[in-house]
């Protein structure tokens, strides 16, 4: 092999690394016909008994399937709950499962569905990530790491992750 053959294919290998890196950062998963994308919390105070999880799914296959529990060992459980607003009162309630219809994105966000940690074994800092498993009544579970963003983050985007202070 020549010299610009053995350079040519080191900046090839250095460029499928970056690319390879990028596509990790954005932390989005793959499970069967179900993608989670970007799985985030925002940061606790210290003392905090709950910290909240959001992520969104999106269901590219035929059948329906349903998010039926999460666990993380971040914290003593975590609960899939419902936030919603009506005649100007915010309610929250746990929901035994979310359902992600074909062809259909379901957001965990601020104001709608979200994840609940329970007891948080320590505060979420911003910066860090808290391991996940989510469980699919069809598609079965799935490693994911939240991403701790800032106390008043609303998660928008995937740049950065630790400084969304909207």
């Amino acid at each position: 092999m020549s010299h610009s053959h053995v350079l040519r294919a080191g900046f090839a290998a250095l460029g499928l690394l970056a690319l390879a890196s990028s596509a990790a950062s954005a932390h989005d998963y793959k499970l069967g016909d179900l993608s989670i994308g970007h799985p985030w919390s925002r940061a606790t105070p210290a003392g905090a008994r709950v910290a909240a999880g959001y992520l969104s799914i999106t269901n590219s296959g035929a059948a329906p399937d349903r998010l039926v529990a999460v666990e993380s060992p971040a914290a003593a459980r975590v609960e899939i709950h419902e936030s919603s607003e009506k005649d100007g009162v915010a309610t929250m309630r746990p929901v035994e499962a979310i359902a992600v219809a074909p062809g259909e994105t379901v957001k965990l966000a601020p104001g709608g569905y979200h994840l609940m940690f329970m007891q948080p074994k320590v505060p979420f800092k911003q910066g860090h990530r808290v391991e996940g498993t989510l469980r699919f009544e069809k598609a079965g579970t799935v490693a994911v790491v939240f991403h701790v963003e800032g106390i008043g983050a609303q998660g928008g985007g995937d740049s950065g992750h630790g400084g969304h202070n909207h």
